[in-house]
């Protein structure tokens, strides 16, 4: 009976964290550029909504992959040996340890990141960029 109980306070409380999301209300909840919202989670990563605008800063992240979903606009990953563009409804992965800079050379990009949770958004550098994620 106990094994039972506690099967339905974990199903309950996976039922209350599931949600439907609307990418579109997601952008529109906040203005700012290069700072990260979290959406959702699964397994122990982020699915986190941005901005992007302008120049980000060169940066690495020791121990995480991370893939940008290019939603609306366009943007450039820079990369040390080379530049990947990105249109809407493409996306990169970002592996571990590769230092990076992403770009938007014209307006304004709505990206999806999934990346694990409590990454930091300029990786190895801590700046006036730096954000710590909020919910969106």
């Amino acid at each position: 009976m106990r094994s039972k109980a506690i099967a339905t306070r974990a199903a309950m409380r996976y039922f209350l964290r599931m949600r439907k999301v609307n990418l579109r209300d997601a952008f529109a909840s906040f203005e700012e550029a290069w700072q990260p919202r979290i959406a959702g989670e699964l397994n122990g990563q982020h699915v986190k909504v941005v901005k992007l605008e302008g120049e980000f800063v060169w940066h690495h992240h020791d121990d995480e992959d991370e893939l940008f979903l290019v939603i609306e606009g366009a943007m450039t990953m820079e990369l040390r040996d080379g530049d990947i563009e990105l249109e809407r409804g493409e996306f990169f992965i970002v592996p571990r340890g590769v230092e990076h800079r992403p770009v938007v050379k014209n307006g304004v990009a709505h990206v999806l990141l999934f990346e694990p949770a409590g990454t930091l958004n300029t990786g190895n550098v801590r700046n006036e960029r730096t954000f710590e994620a909020v919910r969106a």
